[in-house]
Order: structure tokens, then C-alpha cells, then sequence
């Protein structure tokens, strides 16, 4: 069943048919791509001008998010042949370094360089270049962090978020039942033993993403959990007010 899913949507989507396939498309048109390079949900939701495609360079482990739209030239001139007669081009080079996530509905426009390291709110317009090692958000987009105070930022909040996410989960159980614990596959550092293996396929594809597994083994055994257990978690989750 899933073959024949597999070929409808090649047939109905073409090069927009998955990831894999729309990102070959685009290095076979001669888009410079890196390895890692992503694009979630469906490629026909995003929007990569392939008019000028030696014009497009993007890194390695690049996540592209539904509605991106990243364009390496502009028809803004249409208005000024339309008054003066001229014709005025309009293109430039977009290139987008390592290790970059680009958020929904962002747009990146032409003549535009994003560093290293940076994470591209959603809903973004981003008209200049953007530094390495940094968050940029809004329209235009701007920096609004560097990168280490997002790190921990994302750090003192995993605690919060991951019980808001258990209690709503349990609120709207059949029968209040706990949770599985692939429920916080983003969270399982939490009560994870590092003395253990990682045995569950969900939580251990987790430690694979970005390709980086080694760094994040080793980052991993580093650390300490905050809880003994997975049942301590959760007994935290059911009983903590605050």
C-alpha cells in the first residue's frame, strides 16, 4: 500500500514528490545542496525559485519548514517598465550556510547570505544578510539572540514545557491513562538513566537527527536527568502544582 501511495504521489507531484526527490531535482538544475538538507511535510508546500538555480547555495543539514519561500530574483521592475519604459533585471545570489532551520511560512529574498548556526523564526522576512551563530525573526528579520542564549534558553524550559505537554495529554485521555513515552521523544533527556542504552526506535532516531549521533552520545552521558525514572516523571507530571 505504501508503494502504491509512493507512486501516485510521484505521479501527481513529480520533482515535488518528497524531499529527497524535489532536493535532486534542484541539484540536477544546479542548485548547490549539502548533505542533511531537508524539507518537512510536502515540497509542493514550499516555494525554491529555480529560475537561476546557480544562484541558490544551501549547506549541509539545512530543515526547510512548510511555506518557506526563498527567491533568487524579483518582477518588481514590471511597475517600473510599465512607467519609464526600461527594462531594469532584478536577481541575485541566496546562500544559506551549515546547520540552518528555517521556520514556517518564512521568506528569504534575493541577494540574501545567512551564516552558520542560525535559526530563522517563522513568519520571517528576511531582506538582509544574517550573521552566524544567531536567531533572527519578524520583517524584516533582525537578531534577537545569539545563539549560546537561545541554547540555554531552550535549556531552562524543557522542563515546563515537557509537564504542560504530559498533563494536557493525560487531561484528554479516554481514561487519563499516562502517557507513552514516545510522547516526549524531544524531552527523554529528562529522565532517560544515561547508564542505559536507548533501546526505543523513536527516542534513539532522535540522537540520529542532523547526523551528528556521536556529539550527542557524548553530550548525552555528560549530563544528568532530572528524574531517577520514566515513573518518576510521570508521577512528577500527575502530582506538581506549580
Amino acid at each position: 500500500m505504501k508503494h502504491i501511495i509512493k507512486l501516485i504521489r510521484r505521479l501527481v507531484y513529480r520533482e515535488k514528490a518528497d524531499s529527497v526527490t524535489y532536493l535532486n531535482y534542484l541539484r540536477k538544475k544546479g542548485a548547490s545542496i549539502g548533505g542533511g538538507a531537508e524539507i518537512f511535510a510536502s515540497p509542493k508546500d514550499v516555494l525554491i525559485d529555480s529560475t537561476r538555480p546557480w544562484l541558490l547555495e544551501i549547506g549541509d543539514n539545512v530543515q526547510i519548514t512548510r511555506g518557506v519561500i526563498i527567491l533568487t530574483h524579483g518582477y518588481d521592475w514590471a511597475v517600473l517598465k510599465g512607467v519609464y519604459g526600461d527594462i531594469l533585471g532584478s536577481s541575485g545570489k541566496v546562500k544559506i550556510g551549515n546547520n540552518v532551520f528555517i521556520g514556517m511560512n518564512a521568506i528569504i529574498l534575493k541577494g540574501v547570505q545567512i551564516g552558520d548556526n542560525v535559526v530563522i523564526g517563522a513568519g520571517s522576512v528576511v531582506t538582509k544578510d544574517i550573521p552566524s551563530n544567531c536567531v533572527a525573526a519578524g520583517n524584516p528579520a533582525k537578531v534577537i539572540c545569539d545563539i549560546e542564549t537561545y541554547y540555554k534558553k531552550r535549556q531552562a524550559a524543557q522542563l515546563a514545557e515537557a509537564v504542560e505537554l504530559g498533563r494536557e495529554y493525560i487531561k484528554n485521555a479516554p481514561n487519563r491513562e499516562d502517557p507513552p513515552i514516545e510522547i516526549f521523544h524531544e524531552f527523554f533527556w529528562l529522565f532517560h538513566q544515561r547508564t542505559e542504552n536507548i533501546t526505543n526506535k523513536k527516542l534513539s532516531h532522535m540522537m540520529d537527527l542532523i547526523g551528528n549521533r556521536e556529539l550527542s552520545d557524548k553530550r548525552f552521558k555528560e549530563t544528568k536527568p532530572l528524574f531517577e525514572s520514566y515513573d518518576e516523571f510521570i508521577n512528577f507530571i500527575r502530582t506538581d502544582k506549580n
